[in-house]
């Protein structure tokens, strides 16, 4: 249970630490900093249950190794990680001497023990015996630089040490045996330098060894009343052999020298070295009428000493010892424990001690650990520094120190909430609008009243700042709120596009604006809302007359018809239709490109051509008939589209070529009936409509055109008289196409042969037209002639056509010679057949049934295969076509209908010789008609096995019967 004088004590130590807790109010912002607790206070302190069993003269403490001097000659050591198992070492010695000082290096391996007789013991913390340091005797030592660099359990490597006198000494400290009566740890002690001051050598108090940039190494001493720095760049490896060039100095490398008034008669000096660093950032002196502290710039030539303040004791009372954290130094007097803030020199932490324990001694900092010791004669305790940068951010906030208060509240939101809030309000009060809107953003404060506030200073800029800024910080789930910023941003833009625009010498600033008003537009995080609420954006920028940009956020729309028409309208028709190419909407060309055609109809078609088969000519033909019988242009441009689309796409739309058509038919007949022959003769590969093209011919007087389109109908007779108006040879070259009708191609020539005779009365082009059609006679034309025509002029062609009946006689004689001659040898071929015979064996069998062949009517082939009757009959008569089993149907009832058994044979032969007169056949000629159809050939010889070859054994109307059967 704590004494009530414990007790006592806590609460004097929370009384003195002053309250963070605030007034009751509206928040500047929408966080809410809610504490379920008190927090604990920065250095909480903690009494060690430790009882010592003799007074503590001195105390120090490296890398959680704590090192006492009790009474006497006892060296108490503890392991803090093992603070179970305390080591207690003797020094030894009779004579009459007290501990004057003890020094720990940052490794806790080496214990240097100063005694005032002016020896020196060493303990390693390996060892349970001090070694004395006879190198160091006669001197009496008031401050140990240890080297940082060189950590070693077993060396120290160079060090220096500071005497009561002034000196500087360097030293190396090391427990390997260096030879046969190297019994001795110190290596060796040589002498640098002497500290003075302006009565003389003065006491060393405080000595620190440090390496910055480019091993650039400087070595902090002080006295008490003097700061002294000595810098020199050892090159590498150098610092294994010492430090003594840092102290080998010219007259013009003096050290640099710190002096102040006033005097303790000691002083002290403490660095605060951030983790993972290997020198330090600040420094805190205790000197004789302050404390001075500051930062550390070891790049700087001259001194390291930077940012350098005094803070001044505030009574009489003197401080005993100091140490400096990140943020603090404490100084500890004789009944207390003071903490100040180095950022702005206030007391933010006192904790009195009670005399219970007697007064304080000393305080001392672990540099590795962080912990701070304080203890009396009687009692141990330890300071722990727990979250010493939480209020920082607000002490730099209220300094004016902004980018620092914000680098100590990245985690804590509301913090930085009041720092950005804090910020923005310095800067508009600096009238620094646009930096003020950017800090004002990213607060919480209310929208409406930062607006307000920057719509009463007319700072539209800052203004457009804050309300891009705060855009960029919505969500895309806020679209009203997206929206509204969106649209207003919109509006302050074109207002000051149109202030500076009529401002010529703020050119430069509207170029600016402009562009930043594109990227406005453009952002890909408005392009949604923008393309959502294109149609505000379009009346804003209509009303403010913003052609330019209207025209600019049309394309970011992708809205290029009211690109083209804006275009059209201001009669840039060259920029409509690059707009058109570039983009390649197949619509815009079909809507648009009839106002092109009337203006700029070559450049029209060059892009047609290139879009290709992106395009439908049928879909272009409206912009191609409205031209003027007078626009030449139009109309050759109009047949080289068409042209591109008939014989490069290989168009078959029929209306695409109708219009070609129609085109050639007016304006360029020469190529009229080239586009006809080239399109063939057969009409189910030609695309034009022939009646349409036909009228269209007529209509236009192409004569040569419309034979050829009759020609293509098949309309000869219509193509011949047509064309014995144009030309004759037109007129043979029509008669010669029906060359399948030979009575109609013969009509044909005889029309041409009789305008030839009777409109050009020319009897020779008669004459030829006979020689050239092998089907006309001389007699066929002979009536077109008139009475008084001379024979003589047919002399030639009466005399070829008598030449050529009598040779036609002749060829019809030696042909019915070798008809008659045929028929001959048919007669002796058929007498052979009917003694032709085959002999059959009683066991032969059929070869359909397998049964004894002889028992009923059978058929014999020459093939040796036999069948019965009725077995050949149902072999052959299913595989027969329809027409012959029809036949053999009807045969086979006139059979039947023949055979009389109830007659005498007298009166059938008489019912026979009577029916045969009467034109019906006899049974024998049946039989053999029969037999023609069913036995003319082997069926398992002729054709009809063949023909049977893909037929299935079952058929298919009868397979799901016969697999059922199987089951």
């Amino acid at each position: 249970m704590a004494s009530i004088l414990e007790e006592y004590e806590n609460s004097l130590s929370r009384e003195s630490f002053p309250s963070q807790a605030r007034g009751p109010g509206i928040p500047l912002s929408g966080y809410v900093n809610a504490r379920l607790e008190r927090e604990t206070p920065i250095f909480n302190k903690q009494r060690i249950d430790f009882t010592p069993p003799e007074n503590i003269n001195s105390l120090v403490v490296c890398s959680n190794q704590l090192c006492m001097s009790l009474g006497k000659e006892t060296i108490l050591r503890i392991d803090l990680v093992k603070a179970d198992q305390p080591n207690q070492v003797e020094l030894g010695r009779k004579d009459d001497f007290k501990v004057h000082k003890i020094f720990l290096d940052p490794t806790g391996s080496h214990l240097v023990i100063a005694l005032n007789t002016s020896e020196c013991l060493y303990l390693n913390r390996n060892a349970q015996k001090v070694r004395p340091l006879s190198r160091w005797k006669g001197h009496i030592i008031e401050s140990i630089g240890w080297n940082k660099f060189q950590k070693n359990d077993t060396t120290t490597g160079p060090i220096l040490v500071g005497t009561a006198q002034g000196q500087i000494f360097e030293a190396d400290i090391s427990t390997t045996e260096g030879g046969l009566f190297g019994t001795t740890p110190d290596q060796y002690f040589r002498y640098l330098h002497t500290l003075e001051e302006e009565t003389g050598p003065a006491p060393v108090c405080c000595l620190e060894i440090n390496c910055g940039y480019e091993n650039r190494y400087c070595v902090i001493a002080t006295t008490r009343k003097r700061l002294f720095q000595f810098t020199a760049k050892l090159t590498e490896g150098a610092e294994q052999q010492g430090f003594a060039p840092l102290f080998n100095l010219t007259m013009d490398d003096l050290p640099s020298i710190q002096e102040f008034p006033g005097n303790l008669g000691y002083s002290e000096i403490a660095f605060y070295t951030q983790k993972l660093r290997t020198y330090p950032m600040s420094f805190a002196w205790m000197m004789g009428n302050g404390v001075l502290y500051g930062n550390l710039d070891f790049t700087r030539p001259d001194s390291v000493l930077t940012d350098v303040q005094v803070w001044e004791y505030p009574s009489s009372d003197k401080p005993i010892s100091i140490v400096i954290t990140q943020f603090h130094f404490l100084l500890l007097l004789p009944d207390r424990i003071k903490a100040i803030c180095t950022l702005n020199g206030q007391v933010v932490f006192e904790d009195i001690f009670t005399e219970k324990f007697g007064p304080l001694k000393r305080m001392a900092k672990d540099p590795v650990i962080g912990q701070i010791w304080i203890h009396t004669e009687r009692a141990v305790f330890r300071y722990h520094v727990e979250r010493e940068p939480r209020d920082v951010w607000r002490m730099y906030m209220n300094m004016g120190k902004f980018e620092l208060a914000k680098e100590f509240c990245k985690d804590r939101p509301e913090c930085m909430d009041m720092v950005l809030a804090k910020e923005a309000e310095h800067c508009f009060q600096k009238k620094k609008y646009k930096e003020s809107a950017k800090c004002y953003a990213l607060t919480q404060n209310y929208f409406e009243e930062i607006t307000l506030k920057f719509i009463e200073a007319k700072q539209a800029e800052a203004l457009m700042e804050f309300l891009l800024r705060k855009l960029a910080t919505l969500k895309s789930s806020e679209k009203i709120q997206v929206t509204l910023l969106t649209t207003w941003l919109t509006e302050l833009y074109l207002n000051l596009l149109g202030v500076l625009e009529s401002d010529t010498s703020r050119r430069s600033s509207y170029l600016k604006t402009r562009d930043d008003f594109r990227a406005f537009l453009s952002s890909k995080i408005n392009k949604e809302c923008l393309s959502n609420n294109r149609a505000s954006i379009y009346d804003l920028l209509a009303s403010h007359g913003d052609t330019e940009h209207m025209v600019y956020f049309a394309v970011l729309m992708e809205d290029y018809e009211r690109v083209v028409s804006h275009h059209c309208q201001n009669d840039d028709y060259d920029e409509a239709l690059n707009v058109l190419s570039k983009h390649k909407d197949k619509n815009l060309f079909y809507k648009f490109s009839p106002v092109l055609m009337q203006h700029i109809p070559k450049k029209v078609v060059d892009a047609w051509v290139k879009m290709g088969k992106k395009l439908d000519p049928k879909n272009l033909i409206p912009a191609l008939v409205n031209y003027n019988q007078s626009a030449c242009t139009q109309i050759n441009e109009a047949i080289r589209y068409m042209e591109f689309c008939v014989y490069e796409l290989r168009e078959t739309e029929q209306a695409i070529h109708n219009y070609l058509l129609s085109l050639y038919a007016q304006f360029l007949p020469d190529s009229l009936l080239l586009y006809l022959e080239k399109a063939g003769t057969n009409p189910n590969r030609i695309y034009y409509d022939l009646k349409y093209a036909l009228r269209l011919c007529a209509e236009h007087e192409h004569h040569r055109a419309c034979v050829h389109v009759y020609k293509v109908m098949e309309m000869y007779e219509e193509a011949v008289d047509l064309a014995l108006k144009v030309d004759v040879d037109l007129a043979k070259s029509c008669a010669d196409l029906p060359s399948d009708d030979e009575e109609l191609k013969k009509k044909l020539w005889l029309k041409i042969a009789r305008h030839v005779v009777q409109e050009e009365k020319d009897v020779k082009k008669a004459m030829v037209c006979l020689s050239s059609c092998n089907l006309l006679k001389i007699e066929d034309i002979l009536p077109f002639f008139p009475d008084f025509v001379t024979i003589d002029h047919f002399k030639e062609a009466i005399c070829s056509s008598l030449q050529a009946y009598n040779q036609h006689i002749e060829e019809l004689k030696q042909e019915m010679e070798d008809a008659t001659l045929s028929a001959k040898r048919i007669r002796e071929d058929m007498q052979e057949m009917r003694n032709k015979y085959g002999s059959v064996d009683p066991q032969d069998k059929c070869s359909g049934c397998d049964f004894p062949l002889l028992n009923r009517p059978f058929y014999l082939f020459l093939c040796n295969h036999m069948f019965h009757y009725d077995c050949l009959m149902q072999t052959v008569v299913p595989n027969l076509p329809q027409y012959k089993q029809l036949k053999l149907e009807d045969l086979q009832k006139k059979l039947v209908s023949a055979v009389q058994p109830s007659k005498s044979r007298s009166h059938a032969k008489e019912e026979d010789s009577i029916s045969l007169g009467k034109g019906q056949k006899s049974r024998e000629q049946i039989k053999a008609d029969i037999d023609d159809i069913v036995a003319a050939e082997c069926p398992f010889c002729g054709e009809l096995m063949i023909r049977s070859i893909d037929k299935p054994f079952i058929d298919p109307q009868r397979y799901k019967e016969e697999m059922l059967s199987w089951l």
